[in-house]
């Protein structure tokens, strides 16, 4: 029997179930979700599931997880809650372009986050025991954002959701539905319909989406969790290029507003915070730094700085001049 297993033809005897498959590849059947010909194949049926000649199967990885209980966390009474969980760090960070999972695991301690998103990608058939994410930044720690990186369409991010489902029992989820490969901005019809049906099952939706406060609001309006608006373009580094939209969307909203997209550095992730934003999301600020380590403490502090000094309440503009000293009794 000839199965097409993430894109190469393997040959196998037969009979054969899904979890004989997975056993024979030398995959672990706790770490990884199946999909059979675009069908996911739940983990309570592998043992039953048989497969046929022609069968193609994709195979995913990532196992999600959060912070137990006995995980220590800072005393601060500044948290912030999504989808019934609560956290204390404000800044969200990714995990791709690092050169290693080693030097990405030494970031995200650095970073202080407690939400990591991870992308959902094939398993490496070829070998198996090739290194995880999950070895390195541990699930029972951190909190795993499986997110829809790369999806250009509203049909490929929810199979890749339900995969991840699959593969991890996310139900918390970062949406993004990419429009071209140029700008990467959202594609915002289809995210709209794609976030409607991932909410009918009952995915709690964190949702990429356009500087735009009417789109934003029909986002709330659907249900998701967390309305995530770019700053610029992802990867570009150029910092909040409308911080008009960006206030306006965190006034009207009733759920958490975090900037998603384009911070470039510190400073930038100040802005955000100091704008009212519930938090901050980003990957390559930190990830193409010279030192990645060293930028993550960096972001980390500027979530802070950002934070307190908006509850603290900025003075007001002027535009004139207002001395610091008194001028009673001047010499």
């Amino acid at each position: 029997m000839r199965l097409t297993i993430n894109g190469e033809q393997r040959d196998f005897g037969i009979p054969l179930t899904v979890d004989e498959m997975l056993e024979q590849i030398g995959m672990d059947p706790r770490k990884v979700a199946v999909e059979r010909n675009l069908e996911v194949v739940p983990k309570s049926r592998y043992q039953v599931t048989s497969l046929n000649d022609g069968d193609r199967i994709e195979i995913v990885h990532f196992i999600g997880g959060g912070a137990p209980d006995d995980v220590a966390v800072p005393s601060d009474d500044d948290t912030w809650e999504i989808a019934g969980h609560t956290f204390h760090s404000r800044l969200i960070v990714g995990t791709g372009k690092y050169k290693d999972y080693e030097m990405n695991a030494r970031a995200v301690e650095a970073s202080g986050a407690e939400i990591v998103t991870v992308a959902v990608r094939r398993v490496n058939i070829s070998d198996p025991k090739e290194p995880m994410l999950t070895d390195f930044i541990d699930p029972k720690k951190y909190t795993y954002l499986p997110n829809t990186a790369g999806c250009f369409t509203a049909d490929d991010a929810l199979r890749t959701l339900r995969l991840a489902r699959e593969a991890g029992g996310w139900e918390l989820v970062k949406l993004e539905v990419l429009g071209d490969q140029k700008t990467l901005y959202p594609r915002m019809i289809e995210t709209l319909e794609c976030a409607e049906a991932l909410i009918k099952e009952d995915f709690k939706v964190m949702v990429y989406c356009s500087d735009d406060p009417i789109m934003a609001q029909r986002l709330e309006d659907l249900g998701c969790v967390a309305i995530m608006p770019l700053a610029a373009p992802i990867g570009s580094g150029l910092g909040i290029q409308n911080p008009i939209n960006i206030r306006l969307i965190k006034e009207q909203s009733k759920v958490p507003v975090l900037v998603d997209a384009g911070v470039g550095t510190a400073s930038d992730a100040t802005i955000a915070m100091e704008l009212g934003c519930d938090g901050v999301l980003m990957n390559t600020a930190i990830a193409e730094a010279k030192d990645p380590v060293k930028m993550a403490q960096a972001m980390k502090l500027a979530i802070e700085s950002g934070r307190l000094a908006y509850r603290a309440g900025r003075m007001a503009k002027k535009m004139y001049a207002d001395p610091s000293s008194p001028l009673a009794g001047l010499i």
